[in-house]
């Protein structure tokens, strides 16, 4: 037996009793007015799959309704595949793939992508090493960024016609958080640092003098010196978020290839969720996934605009 094999995986009906038993754990609750009770399921010939009506507010809802899924006329159950088979390739999935294998077009697969990377987005805001914890932070560099270097013109050396991208990695729990940045610059980096890290952390950078006088507002600051060849002293190194970075590279070259700014943050929450999620089975981080669509809408046209 395979895991695709699982009946909601291929059956429409098994698919919402799935879906439902994850978004309403209790019995279900209208999105318009929030009832939990004298809610009646509509049968028919021209009902829809799943169609429901609450007895208050007298409208009619799906459990698809205020999560990514809303409005979409792609199966539910393809909507599962599709969920695993992101969440499941370390190095992610390209929509070129997912339109073969789910045998729809490259421009809904395109979207039902993004809308998966939607539901990835973790909405946690506590600041990482809040038990004292060690957490490493570094920046790193990818993609083009067109209005530095615009199409046509030599790109040359360095990394300032590069998407900046800072993150940070919690050892003692695994997880990653990234933002797309506009500069490197100690001004621009500190207050993200401030937000995302506890007093109480053990800062890990590398010798860059944006963190020189920031680390002294944490418990300790460890600083490993690459340009003189040190990659590490005991505890001492930031080899973790290097090894993340690995990954998020290989994907994005390998993978996924280009990216625009716009939809940047999106793909950095996708390796982030697939990175903090790694211990766990296939399965359970499908399942986690699927319980980060609630409250979550992404409409074409937003997909399409640049991030703000």
């Amino acid at each position: 037996m395979s895991i695709l094999t699982k009946e909601y995986f291929h059956d429409e009906a098994a698919a919402f009793a799935k879906l439902e038993s994850i978004v309403w754990p209790e019995g279900p609750t209208c999105p318009h007015c929030g009832a939990c009770d004298r809610i009646g399921e509509i049968k028919g010939k021209t009902a829809r799959m799943g169609l429901k009506k609450c007895g208050h507010c007298r409208k009619q809802f799906t459990v698809k309704v205020g999560t990514v899924f809303e409005s979409s006329h792609v199966p539910l159950h393809k909507w599962f595949q599709a969920v695993y088979l992101v969440v499941s390739s370390k190095k992610g999935f390209s929509a070129h793939q997912l339109h073969r294998t789910l045998e729809v077009t490259y421009k809904t697969a395109w979207f039902m992508h993004h809308r998966i990377r939607e539901a990835l987005r973790s909405g946690d805001l506590a600041p990482f090493g809040q038990d004292g914890g060690i957490v490493e932070v570094d920046e790193t560099f990818i993609g083009n960024d067109k209005t530095v270097k615009p199409k046509g013109q030599k790109k040359g050396r360095g990394a300032h016609h590069k998407f900046k991208v800072l993150s940070l990695v919690e050892r003692s729990t695994g997880r990653a958080r990234s933002i797309v940045v506009d500069d490197l610059k100690a001004a621009t980096l500190a207050p993200i640092v401030r937000e995302n890290l506890a007093k109480e952390a053990q800062l890990m950078t590398d010798e860059a003098s944006q963190y020189t006088k920031l680390g002294r507002e944490f418990a300790s600051h460890g600083v490993v010196r690459h340009q003189q060849g040190e990659y590490g002293r005991g505890e001492i190194h930031t080899n973790t978020i290097e090894g993340f970075f690995s990954i998020f590279k290989r994907g994005m070259k390998g993978v996924y290839q280009h990216c625009g700014q716009q939809h940047l943050h999106r793909y950095l929450a996708e390796f982030d969720f697939r990175y903090s999620e790694r211990e766990r089975s296939d399965i359970d981080r499908a399942q986690t996934a699927l319980r980060g669509i609630i409250g979550r809408r992404l409409t074409y046209r937003d997909s399409q605009e640049a991030r703000t």
